[in-house]
């Protein structure tokens, strides 16, 4: 997997104490997660070719450029190929950049994070890397790290106007762009077994809140199914659950006032939340606790189960089985109370100061905010795109119409569980107080838990 977070990443306090002694090249500081999708681009507008081949800055014949190297993790599946496809476009539109990719594999990016800070705080960055924006960045930006790129790479390829706000905010975890996001996975989203929930009598598309799911789940219950195919073995199913609940019941600008710190003021809601994530569990499988997200989801697949909430990379799994068909046996729906938003994920390149190639990363960086890049990545990974202005004829039809609810949505809230929308030391803590949460049921524990966590 690569689109769920990992619980062992350094906490920001960690991470500035390091950066705070790293001056001279010669300070050596060591620092020691997933879901993959599966998929399923041709014309490009002309903003993105034309600015990107004729821009001064990255096609002018006297530019030296020096190689370039770009880190990530993607190095199997449909991430592996997407990332490929990337390259490719880069390496036709810029022939004379001499392109090094240097995946570093495992744990849902968090070895690569690891090398990452270390490579940064020893002052010898790669040209640019695959990171989670928004908060995740905030070590970075403090230490000043990362240079603010908005003129010399946002300012192209009408960039600014194909972005929606919550993937620009994402850009800017301090008030200035310095990454560029490639992807983006939905995580708002209740999948369902379409002859379950038609067997148990129940219409997805009625239920208009996290609360209203209780009550479906208990009548798929009564009819002799699983309610909701959750995994409990790790913690980070139920904080990214737990999230769409608040979001869903308390609406945008709660979730927004609790991520920013504002716990107390709404504890009413965080406690609520959780006490529905509670109920929920009632009609988890036997096994939650044993079983990974992928085990959960074969329950939807074999007809075991009617939900399952998941980013949109579980619908990969779905796609891969054969009969097994969008919209006949598998549907899905904002999560309850949802619509309209679009709660998101995402992969993005930043620019490192002490660049060991400046022009050719501002090159990359353009391109990879480019119509060309997005939509060759895209398919290939199961995500959309952030520009609103990429052809949909590559994608299948489950993103062509998350691609139509990105659009249209009203916000686009930062995931809470992947780090977008807090620090990674609030983080941390709160993905400890989610596993003490799945432990006991606790629910006033797990409200000081998050409390304690986000304040």
């Amino acid at each position: 997997m690569t689109d769920t977070p990992d619980s062992d990443d350094v906490s920001r306090r960690t991470y500035l104490k390091l950066a705070g002694g790293a001056g001279t090249a010669t300070f050596l500081a060591g620092c020691t997660g997933g879901g993959e999708s599966t998929t399923e681009s041709t014309e490009s507008s002309g903003d993105s070719e034309s600015t990107e081949e004729t821009s001064g800055d990255d096609s002018d014949s006297s530019t030296e450029y020096n190689a370039l190297e770009v880190q990530h993790w993607w190095t199997g599946g449909d991430g592996g190929a997407a990332v490929q496809a990337l390259f490719e476009g880069f390496e036709e539109q810029h022939p004379d950049i001499e392109l090094t990719e240097n995946p570093v594999a495992g744990g849902a990016g968090q070895n690569l994070r690891a090398v990452i800070k270390k490579r940064i705080l020893n002052n010898d960055p790669p040209s640019s890397w695959q990171a989670w924006p928004g908060a995740n960045l905030q070590p970075f930006t403090d230490a000043d790290k990362l240079e603010d790129i908005e003129e010399s790479v946002w300012g192209h390829n009408d960039m600014k106007n194909a972005y929606l706000d919550g993937p620009q905010e994402a850009a800017q975890p301090a008030g200035n762009y310095v990454s560029v996001p490639l992807n983006i996975h939905r995580l708002n989203n209740l999948f369902y077994n379409v002859e379950v929930v038609e067997d148990a009598g129940v219409d997805p598309a009625s239920i208009d809140s996290p609360s209203a799911l209780v009550d479906a789940m208990a009548t798929v219950d009564e009819a002799g199914y699983v309610g909701m195919a959750q995994q409990t073995n790790s913690a980070w199913s139920t904080g990214q659950l737990w999230a769409q609940v608040l979001l869903g019941e308390y609406g945008a600008d709660v979730y927004a006032d609790v991520t920013a710190g504002n716990v107390e003021a709404n504890a009413d809601a965080v406690r609520d939340s959780l006490d529905i994530v509670k109920q929920y569990s009632e009609y988890y499988p036997n096994d939650a606790g044993s079983i990974s997200w992928q085990d959960a989801n074969s329950k939807i697949i074999e007809g075991d189960a009617a939900f399952f909430h998941q980013g949109d990379w579980a619908a990969g799994m779905y796609r891969g089985q054969d009969g097994f068909e969008y919209e006949s046996n598998w549907d899905h729906v904002p999560f309850p109370g949802t619509e309209g938003l679009y709660s998101l994920n995402m992969d993005s390149f930043p620019m490192p100061t002490n660049n060991p190639s400046p022009e050719a990363t501002k090159a990359f960086l353009r391109y990879v905010g480019s119509v060309d890049a997005q939509e060759r990545f895209n398919p290939k990974k199961g995500s959309i795109p952030p520009r609103t202005d990429v052809p949909q004829d590559a994608f299948g039809p489950f993103l062509q119409n998350q691609m139509d609810d990105f659009s249209n949505s009203e916000a686009q809230p930062l995931s809470i569980q992947h780090g977008l929308a807090v620090a990674p030391d609030a983080l941390t803590a709160f993905e400890d107080a989610m596993a003490s949460f799945i432990s006991n049921y606790d629910v006033e524990a797990a409200y000081s838990a998050v409390q304690s966590a986000f304040q």
